[in-house]
């Protein structure tokens, strides 16, 4: 039997976060924690644009100049129902929104896993295609920012209770 040249083996090492990679993990998890915890305090706005007011911040100045959303408008009203657990709310308003959230909950969590095991994550993300991760998430926002324009001309938008 021949032996297989070392550079075909695969690495048997196991692969752990010492502590400053814990404490990373432990932070990236705390801060998207905050992030869904403040969306859930946030009132979602009914017209499906605005509830980002709640938190200080102006109107947006695309819409006040175009009268159309801009690609990240709806964005906090997205959260803010997806934070409620009304996916289907947070979908309708702005598709790009719930994805960002799920993965704000995603990231939330992989950061535990990683925080509480010392095992990173990375391996999870490669699991597919990676090439085409961006491309997909570029043409995922700009079917949601015409989505958004469409149910804003059709007078559509918003989601009431």
């Amino acid at each position: 039997m021949q032996e297989v040249p070392a550079i075909f083996s695969p690495r048997i090492e196991k692969v752990t976060l010492g502590a400053p990679g814990r404490l990373l993990a432990l932070l990236i998890s705390a801060t998207c924690l905050s992030i869904m915890i403040t969306a859930a305090r946030l009132q979602p706005s009914p017209t499906g644009l605005g509830t980002h007011i709640q938190l200080g911040l102006e109107s947006c100045p695309f819409f006040r100049q175009t009268g159309l959303p801009c690609p990240s408008c709806g964005m906090t009203t997205s959260f803010a129902w997806f934070a409620r657990g009304n996916i289907l709310a947070s979908l309708y308003i702005q598709p790009m929104g719930a994805l960002l959230a799920f993965l704000t909950v995603v990231t939330f969590w992989g950061g535990v896993y990683a925080a509480a095991t010392g095992r990173p994550v990375y391996q999870l993300v490669s699991v597919g295609p990676t090439r085409y991760y961006f491309p997909g998430l570029f043409a995922w926002a700009i079917i949601a920012w015409a989505w958004k324009i469409f149910i804003h001309l059709h007078g559509i938008d918003g989601w009431r209770v």
